[in-house]
């Protein structure tokens, strides 16, 4: 007992060394714990994957190729090392032959699609700026059409995983979330995407699968990292900072569209058996006794409706959020209302910038919203700043935005694709 009364009291005479102590050791143990879960994680996966592994295949069966895009860089350049640790094993357990290409400068995944082969499957292991590359890459080919038809993993392993909710049920770990992408990837369910393709009058075309932002909130959101001394207050400041800079922050610009059109059907994901020798025998005489009339195809004339709008931010934007709903085909153009005779006060813009960081898309309810399937952005001249397109900047100027619909296969996790059906129903 004169040994414990000992032990507390050199705790009390010293207790700021063992204040230190305790909140080191607490600080040192929740971070072996933390690494102990992250290893139960991928053990678990990589017995899932083992499963795959040990399934027979036909000897003129071949085993699954897979094309890796890999963005060293991503993640604060610990994307490589995530990458090998946590998607790697699992796909060698499940007897993938990958391929891995890593990517050395920005812009390369582009040309590295020019090149690539003929793959099952096309994974890409990075952020956003990855991935746009990739599909901008792939349909700037000649032969997209083809190519397009491969499905595409995506691997988050970059700071903003904008296309993750949408494929796969996100938690707070990362281990967890790049395990079960990759392991969505081996299950083999795949959903379309739409897919946007942005054109200016000289440059090539960009595709996104997300959306274009443009306007005050967007700029803002660009220069939030430089008050990264003030923590908690730098959205706050960034805001604040940014209207004495410029205020009233209204932008006027000119927006052209078509209404939109139905969805066109699904297309069976597997391949039809072919009818027997009688059926085909049959179908072929009754179309040659009754050959099918080929009337003229007179396309319309695409009705282009115009309207001018005052803005505060401007969002375009598809409806790859929830891909297993059946809607209409739409670009959705969101305008915050704001006229020279309804302006915001400061307050306001500070409030909803706050708010619109943790989720882009969110507008208030007088938003203005305009349905179509293609439209033609018109900026007024002078005009400066940047698009984000799939949170990537590139420089403003008037466009033309057409939706492609169900242009890409992306992989996603049968429990995400639950969810969502529940939800739509």
């Amino acid at each position: 007992m004169s040994r414990v009364v000992k032990v507390f009291r050199t705790l009390r005479n010293h207790w700021k060394k063992s204040t230190f102590a305790v909140c080191v050791l607490s600080y040192g143990g929740y971070w072996l714990y933390g690494k102990h879960c992250d290893k139960v994680l991928r053990r678990e996966a990589c017995l899932v994957a083992r499963e795959y592994g040990r399934q027979q295949i036909a000897p003129q069966e071949r085993l699954k190729k897979a094309t890796v895009i890999l963005n060293p860089a991503a993640c604060s350049g610990k994307a490589n090392n995530l990458f090998e640790k946590n998607a790697a094993p699992i796909l060698n357990l499940a007897g993938v032959e990958i391929t891995v290409v890593k990517t050395d400068y920005e812009g390369q995944a582009k040309k590295l699609m020019e090149f690539m082969e003929q793959t099952d499957m096309l994974i890409v292991a990075g952020g956003d700026g990855t991935l746009q590359e990739v599909i901008t890459g792939l349909l700037r080919r000649p032969d997209h059409d083809t190519f397009s038809n491969t499905p595409i993993g995506f691997i988050p392993l970059g700071s903003h995983n904008s296309l993750s909710p949408s494929l796969h049920l996100l938690s707070d770990n990362k281990v967890k979330d790049i395990t079960s992408a990759t392991l969505s990837i081996l299950k083999g369910e795949t959903v379309p995407l739409d897919v946007l393709q942005i054109k200016g009058d000289k440059d090539q075309p960009v595709y996104a699968l997300m959306g274009l932002r443009w306007g005050a909130f967007r700029d803002v959101a660009a220069t939030i990292s430089k008050y990264w001394y003030l923590g908690p207050l730098k959205t706050n400041a960034a805001h604040w900072f940014s209207t004495l800079k410029e205020w009233p922050l209204v932008r006027d610009f000119s927006v052209s569209y078509l209404a939109p059109r139905p969805r066109p059907p699904d297309l069976p994901t597997q391949k039809l058996p072919r009818p027997n020798l009688l059926c085909r025998i049959i179908r072929r005489l009754k179309n040659y006794w009754n050959p099918p009339v080929e009337g003229e195809h007179v396309e319309e004339a695409e009705k282009w409706e115009e309207q001018q709008l005052p803005t505060i931010e401007l969002f375009i934007q598809t409806h790859n959020k929830n891909p297993v709903e059946r809607v209409s085909l739409k670009i959705t153009a969101l305008i915050h209302p704001c006229t020279k005779s309804s302006k915001m006060t400061v307050g306001e813009f500070i409030t909803v910038g706050s708010k619109k960081e943790e989720d882009p898309t969110t507008f208030t309810e007088n938003s203005t919203k305009l349905e179509a399937s293609a439209c033609q952005l018109q900026l007024p001249e002078g005009a400066s700043g940047f698009f984000n397109i799939d949170n990537e900047e590139y420089e403003a100027m008037p466009v033309e935005v057409r939706l492609l619909p169900r242009k890409l296969r992306f992989f996603m996790s049968v429990e995400r694709k639950e969810q969502l059906l529940s939800q739509t129903q």
